[in-house]
């Protein structure tokens, strides 16, 4: 097959004072991690412009397309983390598989709600883990404290889901 499928190109989970807690790039190494960052800051604005007229649905579909190959998507868990996938509409080469799963063009936001609750599930048990705090990685405590270091996610455990989650994503894939 020589055709193209869409493919997660990157997941950003960004902290409820909109400070970046995890990203990750896929490939990595084909991907500029400072574009994703900027890409995720981007986006902060648009979840701001729906939330007041959001229902109880926590997904927030289509957030922009970047351009013609990158769209962003995204989720609002109920202690205001965000949730964002950048999806590369020709991230990889198809495969057998991806023929008989997928003959749309473009996705559907339904396309992506297996990876945002698999995402869900993966910071809900990093939550539980007794050995984590999210206030450490909140920016106004860390000034507070005048805490020097990173308030980004280190807990391996939850970059290998993610990393486990934007590997197993395509188009059609309804369990994660």
């Amino acid at each position: 097959m020589t055709g193209r499928v869409p493919s997660i190109a990157c997941i950003g989970v960004i902290g409820k004072h909109n400070n970046p807690l995890h990203i990750s790039l896929f490939p990595a190494e084909e991907r500029a991690p400072l574009e994703f960052q900027f890409l995720l800051s981007s986006c902060l604005d648009i979840f701001e412009a729906r939330l007041p007229h959001k229902t109880a649905d926590q997904d927030f579909g289509l957030l922009q397309a970047v351009d013609e190959r990158l769209a962003m998507y995204g989720w609002l868990t109920n202690t205001g983390v965000k949730l964002v996938i950048v999806v590369d509409m020709e991230g990889r080469l198809a495969t057998e598989r991806d023929s008989k799963t997928s003959t749309a063009v473009g996705l559907r936001d339904a396309d992506l709600k297996p990876a945002f609750k698999a995402l869900q599930t993966a910071y809900i048990m990093l939550l539980r883990n007794p050995f984590y705090s999210p206030d450490e990685h909140s920016p106004l405590v860390a000034n507070q404290e005048q805490r020097v270091g990173s308030t980004q996610i280190t807990s391996k455990k939850f970059i290998q889901e993610v990393k486990r989650i934007g590997e197993a994503w395509a188009p059609g894939v309804m369990n994660i």
